[in-house]
């Protein structure tokens, strides 16, 4: 019995998931709820366990984009693998072994199968041939790779389905859709050989399996070559070591192959200039950084989109917390940060001004009379936005351990599609990098964002003498659809205030 892997449903939005890793090897033994591999959305990564136990068939490279409900991987049962795998008498192993090798046992009998371009996600209609391993009228063994696709989404390789001998029907460079025909193989055609010839034949192969131990692709090949890179220099990242072209793009300083040449004696030549390498490299983008492009590009396009300063004295809330912060994390295991002065500030501030804390349904706006608090985290595989829900009933210590749990799960992408959902208003701290002032985009569908920067000491006056405080630029983004210029500004002085004194936090003034 073959059970079909396939993507699962993650979440309502998700369409599609990047095989990030494999766990384990085409053809290895899995067992019952064993990690296959690790999957990555545009919102967090999960692992994807096994159905049932048997022998793994990889249908999916790592790297390739999968649409929800793709088959992604087969697991056979022990018996039909070993089925697979053992012949029942010697005239059967003759062509097996035969096509190990890539040759193809002449058996008399013709028949020809299509190349079909295969489905390769909902969203793919067509992809280009961009180089083919093989010529016209070779003999090619099974699942040996025949030509590489590239779609707008993925490279992947194409083996072929049958041995035999392969007639080419489009060319390299040509755009074709889903389910053309892109050649022929034809069974038992002539022109194939006999896997045991002769004693000079099988040295033959042998020496050529030996020379093709490291396997590389048609389009890496060539830019290896350009780059005057040896294959054997480079660490393929595709099935059994195979270089793909990602791992041809990344290489290095070009080592050159060695070849023969006849012995001359020596001659003194000028060195020549020593000059410094100008590399370029590309990298995929990853399904979380596509997702995060298209969204801040469709907010600047689809909003009316203004940002508004102010800066705010943070003397006072330092004192504080220079004062109270060893007690503070003595009693409640946490340490007392600028986050949760922030968040209790813009609560406040979002009561007197619901405009800010709602959201645009078609011709409707929708208030929030709660305060759904997102905050921008910079993980390591990109910009996530985890939320600390009903933050306006959270004391300080409350919001820094929720604030912390968030924070650890962004760094170690653990974050469940849960944990980013839904978000009324969104605070961002550029200042943690040294970004002294910025306009922050909107996080839709919210219709506002407050933008923190780093603090700086910097000549003020207060009550008429100039002296030197810690000063912080604060910035209001908003859309200006549903908010107009005095609620934004009031909004920010509102928070300005009470961060400026933050005992008023205390009786919610």
């Amino acid at each position: 019995m073959t059970i079909e892997m396939k993507v699962p449903t993650v979440g309502e939005s998700v369409t599609e998931v990047t095989i990030a890793s494999w766990s384990k090897k085409d053809g290895d033994l899995v067992k019952m709820d064993e990690i296959l591999c690790e999957l990555e959305s545009d919102k967090a990564t999960f692992e994807l366990p096994a159905e049932g136990e048997g022998i793994l068939r990889i249908l999916a490279k790592e790297g390739e984009t999968l649409a929800i409900g793709a088959s992604i991987a087969r697991i056979e049962s022990v018996s039909t693998g070993t089925a697979a795998l053992a012949p029942t008498s010697t005239e059967e192993v003759k062509p097996l072994v035969a096509a190990s090798q890539g040759v193809v046992a002449d058996t008399g009998v013709s028949e020809s199968i299509q190349v079909i371009i295969p489905a390769v996600g909902e969203s793919v209609t067509e992809v280009i041939i961009s180089a083919w391993s093989k010529k016209n009228g070779d003999v090619v063994a099974m699942d040996e790779y025949l030509c590489e696709l590239e779609s707008d989404k993925a490279t992947f390789e194409l083996p072929a389905e049958a041995a035999g001998t392969l007639q080419i029907l489009v060319t390299a460079g040509t755009t074709v859709a889903i389910g053309t025909a892109i050649a022929t193989i034809t069974k038992g055609a002539t022109g194939t050989l006999n896997a045991v010839k002769s004693p000079e034949i099988k040295a033959e192969v042998v020496a050529t399996n030996t020379q093709h131990e490291v396997h590389t692709t048609p389009v890496a090949a060539k830019i290896l070559a350009e780059k005057g890179i040896s294959p054997t220099a480079v660490q393929g990242s595709g099935t059994g070591g195979r270089i793909m072209k990602e791992d041809a793009l990344k290489a290095g300083q070009a080592i050159p192959v060695p070849s023969v040449a006849p012995v001359a004696k020596p001659v003194a030549v000028a060195p020549a200039p020593q000059t410094e390498s100008r590399g370029s490299r590309r990298e995929k983008m990853t399904s979380l950084r596509k997702t995060v492009a298209r969204r801040l590009v469709a907010v600047k396009n689809e909003t009316a989109m203004l940002t508004t300063f102010n800066e705010v004295d943070m003397k006072p809330v330092m004192d504080l917390r220079t004062k109270f912060k060893d007690k503070f994390k003595e009693k409640h295991g946490v340490n007392l940060g600028f986050m949760s002065f922030f968040t209790k500030a813009v609560c406040v501030a979002l009561k007197d001004f619901p405009s800010v804390n709602a959201k645009i349904d078609g011709e409707e706006i929708v208030y929030h009379d709660f305060c759904d608090i997102s905050i921008a985290v910079s993980a390591p595989k990109g910009l996530v936005v985890p939320v600390v829900r009903n933050a306006e009933k959270m004391n300080f210590a409350q919001i820094e351990s929720e604030i912390s749990r968030l924070a650890l799960k962004a760094r170690d992408g653990k974050l469940s599609l849960e944990d980013m959902s839904g978000g009324t208003f969104t605070i961002t701290n550029g200042g943690v990098f040294g970004s002294l002032m910025s306009t922050p985009i909107i996080n839709a569908p919210q219709v506002a964002i407050l933008g923190m920067h780093a603090i700086k000491e910097r000549p003020v006056v207060v009550d008429g003498q100039i002296v030197i405080r810690p000063m912080m630029y604060l910035a209001l983004s908003y859309d200006h659809r549903i908010i107009d210029g005095k609620e934004s500004v009031s909004f920010l002085v509102k928070v300005k205030e009470i961060l400026e004194d933050p005992t008023k936090l205390l009786f919610d003034l």
